[in-house]
C-alpha cells in the first residue's frame, strides 16, 4: 500500500514539475513586460543615436580611464629581433614555436635576421595529419557517422591549427630549412583555399573507406586505399606549395658582411645544428591555468597531434601564480616562451596594448556581460585562440610583474612595432599556456608532472 502511495505521489511531482518547467513562448505579456523595460530617456537616447550611426561598437566602447596608462618599457626582456608574418594563415603555433629558436640561431651565425620556411614544414604538417585523420576512419569504420568521434574526425578532417608538440613532431621527423630554401607562396600565406580542397577531398577518400569496410574489406585493403587517397593530398600540396627539398645549400651574409655557404645540408641535419640539445620533451614542458580542473596534474588530449605516431599535446595545470613565477625566471633568465591566449579579448590593436578594462562595453550597453575565468571557458566564450612568444616582464619595487609583452607574428604594422604589451591582470585573465624549461618550475609542479595524465577528448570545451 505504501509502495501505491509512492508511486502516485511521485508522479503528482513529476507532473507539477514538467508543467512549471515547460518551455514558454514569447507572448503579449512577456512583449509587453520586455518593451516596458526598455526606456527611452535622454541618456539612452543618445546612446542609440551614438550606437546606429556608428558600426563599431569597439571604438565607443574604448575606456578613456585607460589610455596612455601603459607604456611599452620592461625591466626584464629577452634579447630577440625581427618580426615575422604569418598572413592570413593558422600557423601561429609554427611561427611561435620556431621564433623561441630564431635569436640562438641569430647569434650562432652571427647574422642580422634569420628566418624559416614556414612552408616547408607546413606541407609535412598537412601530410601527416591527413594521414592521421584517415587512420582514425579505418579504426572507427565499424561505428556510426552519428558516432562523437567519428562525426568529430569529420567536421575538419585537417586544418592549419595546432600547439607546440605538433611542431615537435614534425620537426624531429622532417627537419627544417632556411625560409630562402622554401619560399612562402600563396597558398601557404593564405591557406583557406587550399585546406578546404583538402578537406573535401580527404571526406570523399574516409567515406570511400567506410563503404569498403561495411562491404567486408580487409584493413590491408583499407590501408591501400588510404595510400591511394594520400598520394592525392601530396599533389594538392605539392601543386599549391611546391615540393619540399631532400637536400639544400644555403647562401648567407654575417653581420660582418662575409658570405658564406652551407653546401648539401639535409633538413634533419640543418634542424640538428639549429636546435639545442637540451630542447626536447624531457626537459620542455606545457603549463596551462585551467582554472575549471584540479590543478597540479598532468592532462592529455586524446589524439591531439599531427603524425600518427608522435606525441600528444599533454600539460601541466598550474596556477596562475605559479606560471607568473617560472614565466619570469624565464625572461630574467634570457629564455622566450612558446605562449597562447585568447588574444582579441580586450586588445587595443593600433596601440598594441591588452588590459581587462580597455573597452567598457557594460557601461555602453548598460548590460552586465562579465563572468569569471572558468564560466568564459566551460561556456565556450574564452579560449586560447593564438600562440605568441613571451619574451618580456616589467615588475614594481618588489619585483612583482605589472605588465609582459609578447612577440607576435602578424607583421611589425600590427600592434606596438609587431609586440604586444598587457598587464598582470590580464595575464590573470586570458592567458592559457606556456611551453617552459622545466628547471623554472617549483619542486611541487615538478613533482606534479610525474603523475599519470588525465585523459581528456580531442572535442574538450577547453580545445
Amino acid at each position: 500500500m505504501k509502495s501505491i502511495h509512492f508511486k502516485v505521489a511521485a508522479c503528482v511531482l513529476a507532473g507539477a514539475l514538467s508543467g512549471s518547467l515547460r518551455a514558454q513562448e514569447i507572448g503579449e505579456a512577456q512583449l509587453k513586460e520586455l518593451k516596458e523595460s526598455f526606456v527611452l530617456d535622454a541618456p539612452t537616447r543618445a546612446i542609440q543615436n551614438a550606437l546606429t550611426s556608428n558600426a563599431n561598437i569597439r571604438s565607443l566602447a574604448l575606456n578613456r580611464e585607460k589610455q596612455g596608462k601603459t607604456d611599452h618599457f620592461f625591466k626584464y626582456r629577452v634579447a630577440v629581433k625581427g618580426i615575422t608574418d604569418q598572413k592570413q594563415s593558422g600557423r601561429c603555433w609554427m611561427f611561435t614555436s620556431m621564433n623561441v629558436l630564431r635569436p640562438g640561431i641569430i647569434k650562432k651565425y652571427n647574422l642580422d635576421d634569420f628566418d624559416f620556411s614556414h612552408n616547408y614544414l607546413y606541407f609535412y604538417d598537412m601530410l601527416e595529419k591527413s594521414n592521421l585523420f584517415l587512420e582514425n576512419v579505418i579504426r572507427t569504420a565499424q561505428a556510426g557517422m552519428d558516432d562523437r568521434e567519428v562525426a568529430f574526425y569529420f567536421s575538419t578532417p585537417v586544418n592549419d591549427g595546432g600547439v607546440w608538440n605538433l611542431y615537435y613532431n614534425i620537426a624531429t621527423k622532417y627537419g627544417v630549412v632556411p625560409a630562402e630554401v622554401m619560399p612562402e607562396t600563396e597558398h601557404s600565406d593564405n591557406t583557406s583555399q587550399m585546406a578546404g580542397l583538402l578537406n573535401e577531398s580527404l571526406r570523399r577518400s574516409g567515406m570511400e573507406i567506410r563503404h569498403m569496410a561495411e562491404n567486408g574489406a580487409k584493413t590491408a585493403q583499407l590501408r591501400e586505399q588510404k595510400m591511394t587517397a594520400l598520394k592525392d593530398v601530396y599533389r594538392i600540396l605539392a601543386l599549391c606549395l611546391g615540393e619540399p627539398p631532400a637536400t639544400f645549400t644555403w647562401r648567407y651574409k654575417d653581420k660582418d658582411g662575409d658570405i658564406k655557404t652551407l653546401k648539401d645540408y639535409t633538413p634533419k641535419r640543418f634542424h640538428e645544428e639549429v636546435t639545442p640539445q637540451d630542447y626536447t620533451p624531457d626537459n620542455y614542458v606545457m603549463i596551462m591555468n585551467d582554472p575549471t580542473r584540479p590543478y597540479y596534474k598532468v592532462y592529455e588530449i586524446q589524439n591531439y597531434r599531427n603524425s600518427y605516431e608522435g606525441m600528444n599535446w599533454v600539460y601541466l595545470n598550474l596556477p596562475d601564480e605559479a606560471i607568473k613565477q617560472a614565466a619570469l625566471a624565464s625572461i630574467k633568465n634570457n629564455e622566450a616562451m612558446y605562449a597562447s591566449c585568447d588574444v582579441g579579448k580586450q586588445f587595443d590593436r593600433k596601440k598594441g596594448i591588452s588590459d581587462p578594462e580597455m573597452y567598457d562595453y557594460e557601461s555602453l550597453l548598460g548590460v552586465k556581460l562579465s563572468m569569471e575565468k572558468a564560466d568564459r571557458i566551460v561556456s565556450r566564450q574564452s579560449g586560447s585562440t593564438h600562440a605568441m612568444t613571451l619574451v618580456g616582464c616589467d615588475v614594481d619595487e618588489n619585483e612583482t610583474p605589472v605588465k609582459w609583452e609578447f612577440e607576435n607574428s602578424w607583421g611589425e604594422k600590427a600592434g606596438h612595432k609587431g609586440y604586444i604589451t598587457f598587464t598582470d591582470d590580464w595575464f590573470s585573465e586570458y592567458m592559457f599556456r606556456l611551453v617552459i624549461r622545466k628547471a623554472h618550475l617549483d619542486k611541487k609542479a615538478v613533482k606534479a608532472l610525474k603523475g599519470k595524465p588525465v585523459q581528456l577528448p580531442a572535442w574538450d570545451y577547453m580545445f
